[in-house]
């Protein structure tokens, strides 16, 4: 579905990535892990066309997305929940769901959407006329996510949705991004500090250091592997 082939990307003469080659399969939940300040957020942002790669290719179901623009990259199928969320905080919960479906015409479908995050995510239901900046941050995490699935994504890019979050929040989340990928078939490429929680959900997993890819392997692999243990497991 995703194929990511030599992506080099730069902030000005600073260069972020090095050399990407990443692939994701339709149905797959695949994560991308490494350190703070690896690449790893760049990586999603590039992918989804906020930051265009300096050299190399992407290609979404066979055709290239490089220099589209990013509103048609959502209408083909590719939907990122961001880091930190940014929510629109004046906005109520109900008009941000609004807000992801901004490129749709569906409205049958749209209602049924929106029914169906209403399900996942029942507290959002409770305060869809709430303002979206008076929710907790586990609150806005479900709105973020919600508001991505209200573009109808075929690939949901997820960076780092445990970030801040208390334990018992960050279980539930991935267990509605299971969820997501199970029941949606939805297509899911994971950026996770939490590495260990992000190998127990993903089907293969990608090591990045220093903007560079320097592991690949099934998700299991990776979780009993001594280094990924060591580097960013804390065992």
């Amino acid at each position: 579905m995703l194929k990511l082939i030599d992506v080099q990307t730069h902030y000005g003469k600073i260069q972020a990535l090095r050399d990407i080659n990443i692939e994701i399969h339709q149905g797959e939940i695949i994560t991308l892990i490494g350190a703070n300040g690896a690449g790893k957020s760049t990586t999603l942002m590039t992918t989804c066309g906020i930051v265009p790669p300096s050299s190399g290719d992407i290609l979404f179901n066979g055709k290239s997305i490089v220099h589209m623009n990013p509103n048609r990259i959502v209408a083909m199928g590719i939907s990122q929940v961001p880091e930190g969320r940014h929510i629109f905080p004046y906005l109520s919960v109900k008009e941000n769901l609004d807000m992801g479906a901004f490129l749709r015409d569906d409205t049958d479908q749209i209602r049924k959407d929106m029914n169906y995050v209403f399900e996942i995510f029942p507290i959002l239901a409770e305060r869809q006329h709430q303002q979206g900046g008076t929710l907790s941050g586990g609150e806005q995490q479900m709105l973020a996510i919600s508001r991505a699935l209200m573009a109808k994504p075929k690939l949901l890019l997820l960076d780092e949705p445990s970030l801040g979050l208390a334990p018992i929040i960050v279980r539930q989340i991935f267990d509605i991004i299971k969820k997501i990928n199970q029941e949606n078939n939805t297509t899911i490429f994971l950026v996770e500090q939490n590495a260990n929680l992000a190998l127990k959900v993903a089907d293969r997993g990608y090591v990045m250091e220093n903007g560079r890819i320097t592991m690949t392997d099934s998700a299991g692999n990776l979780l009993a592997n001594d280094d990924v243990r060591k580097a960013y497991l804390g065992i």
